[in-house]
């Protein structure tokens, strides 16, 4: 028997990159998976490739407070709780010190902070006992890169976030863990690279292992921390960014 079978997954940010690959992740295991994104076409064309019986999709923003209500009031329909939760939607903009604005400032912690704190507060009541979240957090937070000042500090916030829902939750056998990529071939770095290839190169070069991730590798990773093989790990976060962080 698959080890999530009968499971029902979260996962935001879920059309594209690394929400999607751990979409697929947590399918083939046997998880429902509930997608959100925003555009739903996307959702549309993530669910099909899953596969119907798998998967299902809730258009929404989860900057968006009356979204995020609307997303737990539709999962609550189907009944059953929430099992397993990855906090993936977020944003990463380049802008160097003294190049900063508020409106910058706001949208990253918004989106990558705000996002998950209340994507978490309003599913929080569908949380089953012995639940597992997943907070998509970055090797950004330990591994400095001009420009991205406040992406990683959005990202760091989210690494404490964990250690704290952990301590707090611990009770309920509810465990909180962050998930760290590195340099990872999705669509969002590639439009953060538009125009400058050889700057990606060059720091891929900086990679211990010489290249960047496969958005599958980093599911592979959501995938163990959803399941009973991780049932002792809580308050920690797992670094898949090919040593960069470690070397």
């Amino acid at each position: 028997m698959s080890a999530l079978a009968g499971r029902t997954a979260l996962i935001t940010g879920a059309t594209s990159g690394i929400g999607l690959a751990a979409a697929r992740a947590l399918a083939e295991e046997g998880a429902h998976v509930v997608l959100v994104g925003r555009r739903q076409d996307a959702l549309d064309d993530a669910v099909a490739g899953i596969g119907n019986q798998n998967a299902s999709a809730i258009a929404a923003d989860v900057t968006d407070p009356v979204d995020l209500a609307r997303v737990a009031a539709t999962i609550d329909t189907r009944g059953g709780g929430v099992d397993i939760i990855f906090a993936n939607a977020g944003i990463a903009e380049v802008a160097p010190l003294g190049e900063i604005t508020r409106d910058h400032y706001a949208r990253t912690f918004n989106t990558n902070v705000g996002g998950i704190i209340f994507t978490i507060q309003a599913t929080l009541p569908l949380l089953n006992d012995g639940a597992s979240v997943i907070l998509c957090g970055s090797a950004g937070d330990v591994k400095a890169s001009p420009g991205t000042s406040v992406y990683a500090a959005s990202k760091t916030a989210i690494r404490s976030l964990a250690r704290s829902w952990a301590a707090e939750l611990v009770e309920r056998r509810i465990r909180v863990n962050v998930v760290a990529p590195g340099l990872t071939e999705t669509p969002g770095l590639a439009g953060l690279f538009e125009g400058a290839g050889a700057a990606l190169e060059d720091l891929t070069a900086t990679v211990p292992m010489k290249r960047r991730a496969r958005p599958e590798e980093i599911g592979g990773v959501v995938a163990f921390l959803a399941s009973p093989a991780s049932t002792y790990i809580t308050g920690a976060e797992i670094y898949v960014d090919g040593g960069a962080s470690q070397f």
